[in-house]
């Protein structure tokens, strides 16, 4: 099993900002220079960062779920093919109930690649899924180490759900939906993606662009705004690209660094129409730090952090009116 760490120690600098312009100066957390640009995989990186080399650059969406820190946080760090079936079991009735993004793209297929080719799901480091504009998916497996590649060429060959038609790569453990882009033309190439990701997380999302108001809080609501929350939405700033980082206590948000409206943004789901489920029931007490622009909550409810982010309804994302 590899990179384990302290997914506490990563996200806990989201309790380290300020909630409103006038509280004190806003208390910064060390973090690392993030790199300009990921010219090529890394299996060393976390794999929010890792996979941007293999994103194609027309991809508007990425999600990225880290099994092995799922593993980790659930108390099952020793998974694996020796692991008494009831165990494993136990390991994935208990992954629905977190912040995870997928429950694992070979769930489906699990029995069969046990029975004829001597591998699982349980396989997987993590894996991530990218989109362009909501379609044209791709999607990446990142298996461990120790898994014979040999096996699951033998499964891709024989077209066992997913993984028919993907391509395989022996030398770095990986396994793509198609071959993967020149590093030129990967987000990995993007310095403002780069920079927003690679944090230590259960699962993380990005996505380019803001999010539309009727995505976000339902169609037809922005027309019932009432005069302060409209006024608050015209406010706001652009918003090229951010990210969200949940963990198994606390949701790190990135919007890019110099946001002036960064605490506007983590006040809007107080002003505007209700999500479904309610933001605020989901992710509290919301805190944001300008300079940096990030954005830090409470994980009171992980799947249904999940299920918002999945479903767009983060009101800190929204298009300016």
């Amino acid at each position: 099993m590899s990179r384990v760490g302290s997914l506490g120690a990563a996200l806990a600098g989201a309790l380290l900002l300020t909630a409103c312009s006038g509280d004190p100066e806003p208390v910064h957390q060390a973090v690392p220079k993030p790199e300009v640009a990921v010219t090529e995989y890394d299996a060393s990186k976390e794999p929010s960062a890792a996979v941007l080399a293999l994103v194609p650059a027309a991809a508007t969406t990425l999600e990225v779920t880290d099994f092995d820190q799922l593993r980790l946080v659930l108390g099952f760090s020793t998974l694996g093919e020796a692991t008494p079936p009831p165990e494993r079991e136990r390991f994935w009735q208990r992954v629905p109930r977190t912040a995870a993004l997928s429950e694992g793209l070979l769930r489906p297929v699990d029995q069969r690649l046990r029975n004829q080719f001597g591998i699982s799901q349980d396989d997987v480091a993590w894996e991530a899924a990218w989109s362009a504009d909501g379609a044209d998916r791709g999607w990446v497996l990142a298996f461990h180490d120790d898994v014979p590649m040999a096996a699951i060429r033998r499964a891709v060959e024989a077209g066992v759900g997913p993984l028919a038609g993907a391509v395989v790569d022996d030398d770095r453990h990986l396994v793509t939906s198609a071959a993967p882009p020149a590093a030129a033309d990967s987000w990995g190439a993007d310095p403002a993606l780069v920079a927003l990701t690679g944090a230590e997380a259960v699962s993380t999302y990005v996505e380019r662009g803001c999010t539309p108001f009727d995505t976000v809080f339902g169609a037809g609501m922005e027309e019932q705004l009432a005069a302060a929350p409209a006024a608050a939405l015209h406010g706001l700033d652009e918003l090229d690209a951010w990210s969200v980082a949940l963990g198994t206590e606390l949701v790190t948000v990135q919007l890019g660094e110099g946001r002036s409206d960064a605490f506007d943004r983590v006040r809007l789901a107080d002003v505007m129409p209700p999500t479904d489920p309610e933001f605020g029931l989901v992710m509290s007490r919301g805190v944001a730090d300008p300079s940096t622009g990030r954005l830090g909550y409470v994980l009171a409810d992980p799947p249904a952090a999940a299920r918002l982010t999945r479903e767009r309804h983060l009101p800190f994302t929204v298009c300016p009116s």
